[in-house]
């Protein structure tokens, strides 16, 4: 998800290096002190896919970081298997037609984070034991701007993420075959802080739900015909709770959506930012992880 064009940055050097040395990692051998030929057990794989959700951009950094909800989900998956090896593929202003055409991160050897992912998948088969994404949010996300939602644009991008959603999720599957879970998943809705500014910005709050509601239902369709599973993150955020009452401090009572867009974003700070904090990213391995231990 990204709403600055300083965001659409390549992928960092680090995770070019992740992927190189991921790539070489099955065939390394090493020898122990007595000179014989030693040959480490291989590793397993998680590779993760998506925007600069995937990638961990902080704005106060104004760079991607390892706070990213794949990293903090990684740590957890590790735990249970210390051979896991993390290839961390997302791109910070990533769309789908980007994620399959290329043309904002760089991947050696491949035109594309799809194409990246895909070659990675084929060439260890049977060694990946997840894949995640999320993509669409960036096809829309300049839909809402000057108060008012763009119904053409939003009408636009919900029906490419329609399209090229489930290209992307079939040809993960088809490349990554039967051995990986296989989990992608919805979007929060960060437009909905504009109901602190008052009666215009809480009318406009429940028209961008309405848009989230038909983003996120596009979304799970084209994951589950494609065999991923769906990591609900509009339910933890409650994004269509308007309803219950909490206070926020500094404002006062305000439906626990609000709240949970300015406890766990950085929209209501300084920064007016659309991206997870770190609380935020960890609500969102929480649901990736309960989404994997429904599947165990």
């Amino acid at each position: 998800m990204s709403s600055t064009s300083r965001i659409r940055r390549g992928l960092t050097a680090l995770a070019v290096a992740a992927l190189a040395t991921a790539t070489m990692a099955g065939n390394a051998s090493a020898h122990d002190r007595g000179g014989r030929h030693h040959h480490p057990a291989p590793p397993h794989y998680y590779v993760s896919l998506g925007d600069s959700l995937a990638a961990g951009y902080q704005p106060d950094v104004h760079t991607n970081t390892s706070l990213s909800y794949t990293d903090q989900l990684y740590t957890q998956l590790k735990k249970h298997d210390p051979r896991l090896v993390h290839i961390k593929l997302g791109c910070s202003g990533e769309t789908t037609g980007t994620m399959i055409d290329g043309g904002i991160c760089s991947y050696p050897g491949a035109t594309s984070q799809l194409d990246a992912a895909v070659k990675f998948l084929r060439a260890h088969r049977g060694e990946v034991r997840y894949v995640t994404l999320d993509i669409g949010a960036n096809n829309v996300d300049g839909c809402l701007a000057g108060g008012a939602i763009d119904q053409a644009c939003t009408t636009a991008g919900v029906a490419t993420v329609g399209t090229q959603l489930p290209q992307i999720a079939g040809a993960l599957r088809r490349a990554g075959g039967g051995s990986p879970e296989y989990v992608g998943m919805n979007y929060y809705d960060p437009f909905l802080a504009v109901w602190l500014t008052g009666p215009a910005g809480q009318a406009l709050a429940q028209q961008s739900t309405a848009l989230s509601t038909v983003l996120n239902g596009v979304i799970a369709k084209g994951l589950h015909r494609n065999g991923f599973a769906l990591a609900d993150v509009s339910k933890a955020f409650s994004t269509d709770d308007f309803t219950d009452q909490v206070t926020l401090p500094g404002v006062g009572a305000v439906p626990l959506n609000v709240a949970r867009i300015c406890a766990w974003t950085w929209e209501c700070t300084p920064y007016h930012d659309i991206h997870a904090n770190p609380t935020g990213y960890g609500v969102l391995a929480a649901a990736f992880e309960k989404t994997l231990e429904r599947r165990r």
